[in-house]
């Protein structure tokens, strides 16, 4: 027979992010069991992500087919936003513009065919000073490299209003011993003064880097290459680079070489090796600033971290949701797929992985004491690539668009929000708990239709009651407590309560809304539950 009537509070729920690696019952009531379409946000609250509004016109050319490759030049007359899809590419945001491969001298289309769009670019000024030409390079398995820059009649003589794409071997030099057809890198760098190529086909394991200050000229003056065969064990072949704190980073698939001195090429060399760890997908590498962020086989890794804790090279970002990742990431086959972005706005890094139609939103603010990373999973956005621009937005690949990540909805449609507690005892595993009554106090939208759901014993029955979120008094628990600033107007601060009923040794508690206009934040729950016999 129920007797005493006991709490317990939350007040900081989902705080730690999902932790799906951990038996629910022992987590801290600041990990979330569930956390789709979340973030963290600064104030260290669970809330709903943004949504994407449509950037430019429906294009022809590109019809209902994903942007799978973006990237910002920086251009004093402009920048350029340049893209990819439908094996076509364009120049533009509100409109996009095909572009086609010209020739050596601009009087024609080059002979040119894109079979994919997984194109990576980099950008280099052509020269120094106030001659310096704004340029960007792009490489993709099994196509020869790219230059986009101003075209001219002659190669680099930039005496045309417009700017173009051509290939490198007609407007610059290869490296010894390959042709314009041959020199196929899938991976690059704009790094110290130079580009830098690697992932060639029939040469995965050397490194070659343009004269400084000319990205287009692997030939002359101090151009040359670094072979990493005798670094790399097993036949490793090389992914992804990097640049770092004055470092140049080089990824294999299963390795992690690094290189000091990469200013001055004639004393470069070799300063860090990293075993048995490397990346697995191209696209997942992302600098922050103060460090670089990857995808490898065993999760979401930090390199900063993988260099200072040497005698723990396991720990990792994504340490809390590892196992649930890495089976998402062995169902997508084709690993180039895989896109990643770092947001310095909202501090998360995003990685999308398309066949689960999912993307992973680590916060990067503050690492939690383990090492990894509040983690929330986005589960009906489904980008295809990311570009952050010099003005500050994120731009998400669609299909047929490029999406400007903004809003609370999703193209005008609304999206579910959805979080769970981990499940938990009350410290009191043995004894059957009779729920009783819910408090929640959120911040959203008036008359915001929240759904309560609850159960108990690690079942998936789940019971509901609905109810819709109403003004209270803000002034009685304060606005500076509860930041609500950020918020647009109509923003409220709803404090309620819901009886509920039903029993079990360990209880769990969601929330469910849709998201549409207006964002939703939980700032605390507090449960109330009548003790019973002891099981």
């Amino acid at each position: 027979m129920a007797e005493q009537l006991v709490s317990a509070t939350i007040a900081a729920p989902g705080f730690n992010g999902i932790n799906t690696q951990e038996s629910s019952i022992q987590l801290d009531s600041g990990y979330a069991a569930q956390a789709f379409n979340c973030v963290i946000d600064k104030f260290g609250r669970i809330g709903s992500r943004k949504g994407w509004s449509k950037v430019n016109s429906v294009n022809a050319d590109l019809g209902s087919n994903p942007i799978q490759f973006m990237f910002e030049m920086k251009d004093p007359g402009g920048n350029h936003l340049l893209s990819a899809g439908n094996n076509k590419l364009f120049v533009g945001t509100s409109t996009l513009t095909q572009k086609n491969v010209r020739n050596s001298t601009d009087t024609g289309n080059a002979s040119y065919t894109i079979t994919a769009n997984h194109w990576q670019a980099a950008a280099l000024p052509y020269g120094d000073g106030s001659a310096a030409l704004s340029h960007s390079y792009l490489v993709q398995s099994g196509h020869p490299m790219l230059v986009y820059h101003k075209l001219g009649t002659t190669p680099h003589a930039h005496d045309k209003t417009d700017y173009g794409f051509q290939q490198l071997g007609d407007v610059g030099s290869l490296p010894p011993g390959y042709t314009t057809s041959d020199f196929k890198p899938n991976c690059i760098l704009a790094a110290y003064g130079r580009i830098w190529v690697a992932d060639i086909v029939g040469d995965l394991e050397t490194i070659y880097f343009s004269r400084l200050l000319d990205g287009s000229d692997f030939n002359g003056g101090d151009s040359g290459s670094i072979s990493i065969n005798s670094v790399f064990p097993n036949n490793d072949s090389i992914v992804a680079l990097a640049a770092h704190n004055g470092f140049l980073i080089i990824f294999g698939k299963n390795n992690i070489a690094i290189y000091g001195n990469p200013i001055d090429v004639t004393e470069l060399q070799l300063v860090e090796f990293i075993p048995n760890i490397g990346c697995i997908a191209r696209d997942s590498v992302v600098s922050t600033g103060t460090d670089i962020i990857f995808l490898s086989n065993n999760g979401v890794r930090s390199l900063t971290r993988l260099v200072q804790e040497k005698s723990l090279p396991f720990r990792d970002v994504s340490k809390n949701v590892r196992d649930e990742l890495l089976f998402k990431i062995d169902s997508e086959a084709n690993k180039i797929n895989i896109k990643a972005t770092y947001f310095e706005n909202d501090a998360f890094y995003l990685l999308a992985i398309p066949n689960v139609k999912e993307v992973y939103c680590f916060d990067l603010r503050n690492y939690l004491p383990d090492g990894s990373a509040r983690a929330t999973i986005w589960n009906s956005i489904e980008p295809t690539s990311f570009v952050v621009t010099e003005n500050r937005k994120l731009y998400l690949g669609k299909v047929g668009y490029i999406g400007n990540y903004t809003g609370y909805n999703d193209d005008a449609s609304s999206y579910r929000m959805i979080y769970f507690t981990n499940y938990f005892d009350l410290q009191q595993p043995t004894t059957k708990k009779l729920l009783k009554k819910i408090n929640w106090v959120l911040i959203g939208a008036n008359n915001q239709a929240i759904v309560t759901k609850y159960g108990f014993d690690y079942l998936d029955s789940y019971q509901s009651i609905s109810t819709n979120l109403a003004a209270t008094n803000i002034y009685e628990y304060g606005i500076d407590e509860y930041n609500i600033a950020e918020y647009s107007t109509g923003i409220i601060i709803g404090k309620f309560g819901q009886q509920l009923g039903g029993s079990g040794s360990v209880i769990q508690i969601g929330l469910e809304t849709e998201i549409d206009s207006h964002a939703v934040s939980i700032q605390k729950i507090d449960c109330f539950v009548k003790l019973g016999k002891t099981i």
